[in-house]
């Protein structure tokens, strides 16, 4: 098992097809999809086209891809979070380039809501981001709607930018209030107020 970073909770690691179960249970919930149409995922699908993506993240990116979400008190999964080149024009990433932008996402079960794990791991990946890997800016995206998310990409850092509207036929719910974007810059980051010793 390979782990990308732990934080005092939690520890991220990389997927392996052992995962389908817990895939498959997180994409079952409908609180855990209500923002991404609602519906659950078949396990036909987890096992065929999502952790396939998941793994081929491994084998074009040593630091980069989905990472699953422990909780290191009774290794139970999570989640995960994901920390990636941008998609751009589709669902393959465009690749790591002089850009320097890394995508930040994460998907939790219900039972951690409410208790700090995402913004403890959207956190951590930040600072890896910044101080390992040669990142120039952290951006997210989430609906306008999704307060919840948009509560934890603001204490992690991440300010907002931008809006846009979607056109897709099955948007989710709240869509008619927009996509936001939030982002952090290097700059950003080395300005953030640090922690009194």
């Amino acid at each position: 098992m390979r782990v990308f970073l732990e934080t005092e909770r939690l520890m991220l690691r990389r997927f392996t097809e052992a995962d389908d179960d817990n895939l498959f249970e997180l994409n079952s919930d409908p609180e855990v999809m209500r923002f991404l149409g609602g519906k659950p995922t078949p396990r036909d699908e987890v096992r065929t086209r999502i952790i396939p993506v998941f793994l081929g993240y491994y084998q074009r990116f040593d630091a980069f891809g989905f990472w699953a979400a422990v909780e290191i008190a009774t290794g139970q999964f999570l989640g995960w979070f994901h920390f990636r080149p941008p998609l751009r024009g589709g669902s393959t990433p465009a690749g790591w380039d002089e850009d320097g932008v890394a995508e930040l996402g994460f998907r939790l079960r219900r039972s951690a809501w409410g208790k700090g794990y995402a913004t403890e791991g959207s956190r951590a990946m930040i600072e890896k981001g910044f101080t390992e890997l040669g990142v120039r800016r952290v951006v997210a995206e989430t609906l306008a709607g999704n307060w919840g998310s948009r509560r934890v990409l603001e204490k992690s850092g991440l300010i907002q930018v931008d809006t846009f509207t979607s056109a897709e036929p099955d948007a989710a719910e709240s869509a008619e209030q927009g996509h936001v974007v939030y982002e952090m810059t290097r700059a950003d980051w080395e300005a953030r107020p640090r922690p009194v010793s």
